[in-house]
């Protein structure tokens, strides 16, 4: 369990990450929003393009991905290993759980919408806890004590770390 002792230190840690690191990251926040619907634009031109048996889309589907490949190496800076697939799966899957929650919003499922939501949510922070350094990228947990906390705990405080650094109304 975190104490809020443990929680204080990571926070404190993110700060410090926040004034050394090159990206400002309200600027990052909206960037990486816009790459996730880049990633839709891609999944949806190769669905176009196979349902349709037309290869224009293919070209619309490449034309976005060279966007979306410029536009992640302004966030994710680290090559090593599978950083930047993981990086590309967390947004692609954090887009696509908000969207299946909207649907449940839609038909009038508040609670599993909110379920999906929080999913969303956790898979968005540990994006930014990745490419921010917060997320041992090695041993997956989280390095903000002298303890690192367990796997099950990875997603735990990503959310307040989050939102404490990236304030999208910062101007």
């Amino acid at each position: 369990m975190t104490t809020p002792n443990e929680l204080q230190k990571f926070i404190d840690k993110a700060k410090q990450i926040e004034k050394g690191h090159k990206l400002d990251l309200s600027l990052g926040e909206d960037l990486s929003v816009a790459i996730m619907n880049l990633i839709g634009i891609e999944e949806h031109m190769f669905f176009t393009s196979q349902k349709l048996g037309d290869t224009k889309y293919i070209d619309v589907l490449n034309t976005a991905r060279e966007m979306r490949k410029e536009l992640m190496k302004k966030i994710v800076k680290e090559n090593e290993g599978e950083i930047w697939c993981t990086s590309k799966h967390l947004l692609s899957a954090s887009m696509r759980l908000m969207e299946v929650g909207t649907k449940c919003l839609t038909k009038g499922d508040k609670k599993e919408a909110n379920n999906y939501f929080k999913q969303s949510f956790d898979l968005y922070n540990l994006f930014w806890g990745l490419n921010l350094g917060l997320v041992d990228s090695k041993s997956q947990k989280v390095e903000f004590t002298e303890k690192p906390l367990p796997k099950k705990n990875l997603l735990s405080g990503f959310g307040q770390v989050v939102n404490k650094i990236l304030d999208c109304c910062r101007e």
